[in-house]
């Protein structure tokens, strides 16, 4: 049985899991799905077409659902999706998406979401993903999994960090991350790899070895960027990272994020 404290307003449509609690003064609105054995804490508020998994814990003055933050919205029925067993801390708001976003703004499984932090519409976020205090995104940005994003740090939108990122805090996000970067700066720079994410991902000491030559080769050798960039190519087969680096790069459209000049 769900439990569902009396001064919580449930719309009816909502679909409340077995297990779930609802606690004092939530909203939940007639379109809202919660899976079980979830844990709204007090005063959250859910509307729009929103799903949340299983697991998941919910603290006082969560705003999910919202409609996204952008002038050419007209009130349309759109979508948030949050996967199961994800931490959501107080004052954390995440937004529907847009229609022409797609329609969905989507949050994986496990993600830790501290106090004040930001999903904007349309975002798309991966699994097991650590938002530090105020860690806020622009609309369309794409965040992969095992991605932690510091406190204060913020993401232009339509921006992609890749999977493993590490970014400090108070930084601008500017340009797009590859795969296991590390970056700092008060307008984000490539600092290195993130080596202890890498470490807790069980990289053996050889692979970090090929992936950091890989990364001097690429980053800081002779030539330009799109030389070296063109002369990497071939240390794809080398590791599974260094093609996924490859690959997030092929595939970028806006620009991406450098080590600053002369480090």
């Amino acid at each position: 049985m769900s439990k569902i404290d009396p001064t919580a307003r449930v719309e009816d449509g909502a679909v409340i899991g077995e297990g779930t609690e609802i606690g004092p003064f939530c909203i939940i609105g007639p379109h809202v799905v919660i899976g079980k054995n979830c844990k709204l804490i007090g005063h959250v508020h859910i509307t729009a077409h929103t799903i949340i998994g299983d697991d998941s814990t919910i603290y006082p003055f969560a705003s999910l659902g919202t409609p996204p933050q952008s002038l050419s919205y007209r009130g349309e029925l759109t979508r948030l999706t949050i996967g199961s067993g994800c931490t959501i801390r107080e004052s954390v708001t995440m937004n529907a998406g847009t229609v022409a976003g797609g329609g969905i703004t989507t949050v994986g499984d496990r993600g830790y979401f501290m106090n004040c932090s930001h999903v904007g519409h349309d975002c798309h976020v991966g699994n097991d993903v650590i938002f530090a205090t105020s860690a806020t995104l622009g609309g369309h940005a794409e965040i992969g999994d095992f991605v932690f994003i510091g406190g204060l740090s913020a993401v232009h939108q339509f921006t992609r960090i890749g999977p493993q990122v590490m970014v400090g805090g108070v930084c601008g996000v500017r340009d797009d991350i590859i795969p296991f970067g590390l970056v700092n700066g008060q307008y984000a720079a490539l600092e290195g790899l993130n080596i202890i994410g890498m470490k807790r991902r069980k990289f053996t000491k050889q692979r970090l070895a090929t992936v950091r030559g890989f990364y001097q080769k690429l980053f800081h050798g002779p030539g330009t960027f799109a030389e070296r960039l063109e002369a990497s190519r071939p240390l794809a087969g080398e590791d599974p990272a260094i093609a996924e680096i490859l690959d997030f790069i092929g595939k970028g459209k806006r620009p991406l994020c450098l080590p600053a000049i002369g480090k």
